[in-house]
C-alpha cells in the first residue's frame, strides 16, 4: 500500500508536510510586512497629499483595504477548500496571493501614471486580501488535521511561526538596504528591492506546494457540502463565527502592532532611527518564533481556556503601563523590551488560539468558519491596527494611546474564550 506524506508518520514526513503547508503563509506575511515597513516611501511614492500625515493614512487605509477583502475570500475560496481539498485549494489561494504580490512590485508611481498608480496598488491588495482570507485557514486546518494524537496545538502554532521567519527576513533585508544606501535612494527606489525579491521567491514555492499531499481525514470523508450547504451552516453557527472572531482578534491586533506598525512607530512618533526600527522587528520576528510552538505545547497540556484567559488578563492591565514606561523616556533598550514583552503575549496566546479555533468549528466546515472569523478579527483588528494606533496618537497626543487598541482586543479575547468554553462545555454535557 502506497502511504501518502502525512500517514506514513515518520518525524521526517511530517516536518514535510509543514514546510511545504506554510510556504504560502510566508509568501503573504513577507509581503505584507514590506507594506507596512515602507509605509512612508510608499506613501510618497503613490499617495502624495497636502501633509506627511494624510499620505501616511491614505497609504495605511490602502493596507487595511486588503483586510476588508478577507471574509469575502474566507467565505468563497474557504468553501472550495471544503469542497474539492486543502491540496487544490490552497494552490489556487497561492496563484492569487501571487498576483497582488507581482502586481504591487512592479507598479510605477504617482509621478509617471498619475491616479492609476494608487488604483493598480489598491487592487493587488485586495487580491492578496482576497487570498489571504482562505490561506490562512485553509494552513491551520491542514496542520491540525495531520496533527500527532494530543499535539494539535503544537502542530497548529507553526501556521503562524513560518509568518515569523518572513519577519526576520524582510527585516534582515531592509536593514541591509539601509545600511548600504543612501536615504534618497531608498525612498526613490531602493524600497522596491524586498518586493522584487518577493516575486522571484514565488515560483520556488509553488513548486514546493505543488508536492503537498491531501489529509487523511479529508480523504476519509465521505460527503463535501455544497456551496448552499456551507452557506446554511455558517448562518446556523453565526455564534460561533462571531465570537471566534473575537477570540482571535487579540492575536491579530498584537501582531500587527508588534510587526507592521514597529518600524513607523518608531520612526514617526519615537524619533528613533530607522535601523533601531528594523533590529527590534529583527528581534520581535526570532521571539515569536520562540514562543508560538511553546504556546501551542502549553495548550496541549494544560488547556487551551487557562492560556487564553491567563494571556488576556495580563495584557489588558500591563500593556498600557508598558507603553507608557516607553513613551516617557523612548529609546532602542525601552522599544526592544516592551515589544519582546508584547511578542510573549502572541506567541503563547496564538499558540494556543489556532488549535482552539480549528476545534470550535464544525468539522464539514472547518476552513470555511476558522477562516471567516479569522478574517473578521483581521479585517476589523489587525489590518487596521496602523492606521487607529497612527489616529490615535494624533487625536490624543499621548505616545502610548496605541495600547487602547491593545487592551480593547484583551478584552474581546477574554470575554470570547468565556463564551465559546462555556457553550462548548453546555454542548458536552447535552450531548
Amino acid at each position: 500500500m502506497k502511504t501518502t506524506t502525512q500517514d506514513s508518520g515518520s518525524k521526517g514526513s511530517k516536518l514535510g508536510a509543514i514546510l511545504r503547508v506554510t510556504s504560502g503563509n510566508f509568501l503573504e506575511q513577507f509581503d505584507f510586512f514590506l507594506f507596512g515597513f515602507y509605509a512612508t516611501y510608499i506613501s510618497q511614492t503613490f499617495f502624495p497629499a497636502t501633509s506627511d500625515f494624510a499620505s501616511l493614512m491614505m497609504t495605511f487605509a490602502v493596507f487595511g483595504s486588503g483586510f476588508l477583502m478577507r471574509p469575502l475570500g474566507a467565505i468563497v475560496l474557504g468553501a472550495y477548500i471544503d469542497k474539492v481539498g486543502r491540496r487544490k485549494g490552497l494552490i489556487v489561494t497561492l496563484s492569487i496571493m501571487a498576483a497582488g504580490t507581482v502586481l504591487i512590485a512592479l507598479v510605477p508611481g504617482y509621478a509617471s501614471i498619475g491616479v492609476a498608480a494608487p488604483v493598480l496598488v489598491l487592487m493587488g491588495r485586495l487580491l492578496q486580501g482576497f487570498s489571504a482570507g482562505a490561506e490562512m485557514g485553509g494552513v491551520s486546518v491542514y496542520l491540525a488535521e495531520i496533527a500527532t494524537p494530543g499535539r494539535r496545538g503544537f502542530y497548529t502554532s507553526w501556521q503562524s511561526a513560518s509568518q515569523q521567519v518572513a519577519i526576520v527576513l524582510a527585516a534582515a533585508l531592509g536593514y541591509t538596504i539601509n545600511a548600504s544606501m543612501e536615504a534618497a535612494e531608498v525612498a526613490a527606489w531602493g524600497w522596491r528591492i524586498p518586493f522584487f525579491i518577493g516575486c522571484v521567491i514565488i515560483p520556488f514555492i509553488f513548486i514546493i506546494r505543488r508536492s503537498l499531499q491531501e489529509t487523511d481525514a479529508f480523504k476519509a470523508r465521505t460527503h463535501h457540502p455544497s456551496a448552499n450547504e456551507v452557506f446554511r451552516s455558517m448562518r446556523d453557527n453565526w455564534r460561533t463565527v462571531l465570537a471566534g472572531g473575537l477570540l482571535a482578534s487579540m492575536t491579530t491586533t498584537t501582531f500587527y502592532l508588534i510587526t507592521v506598525y514597529t518600524p513607523t512607530f518608531g520612526r514617526t512618533v519615537l524619533n528613533l532611527s530607522t535601523t533601531d526600527s528594523l533590529v527590534v522587528t529583527l528581534f520581535v520576528g526570532l521571539s515569536n518564533f520562540i514562543w508560538l510552538p511553546i504556546g501551542g505545547t502549553l495548550s496541549d497540556r494544560i488547556g487551551r481556556r487557562p492560556l487564553l484567559l491567563a494571556i488576556s488578563l495580563l495584557c489588558l492591565f500591563t500593556a498600557y503601563p508598558a507603553m507608557h514606561w516607553l513613551a516617557a523616556a523612548a529609546s532602542f533598550e525601552r522599544l526592544l523590551a516592551v515589544l519582546l514583552y508584547f511578542s510573549f503575549f502572541f506567541g503563547i496566546y496564538n499558540g494556543a488560539m489556532v488549535a482552539a479555533l480549528t476545534e470550535v468549528m464544525p468539522q464539514n466546515v472547518r476552513v470555511v468558519g476558522f477562516s471567516l472569523a479569522f478574517s473578521l478579527a483581521t479585517a476589523v483588528f489587525g489590518g487596521f491596527t496602523p492606521a487607529v494606533s497612527t489616529l490615535l496618537v494624533q487625536a490624543t497626543g499621548d505616545k502610548a494611546s496605541p495600547a487602547y487598541w491593545l487592551m480593547f482586543a484583551a478584552f474581546c479575547g477574554f470575554t470570547a474564550t468565556t463564551i465559546l468554553y462555556r457553550r462548548q462545555k453546555a454542548v458536552t454535557v447535552n450531548a
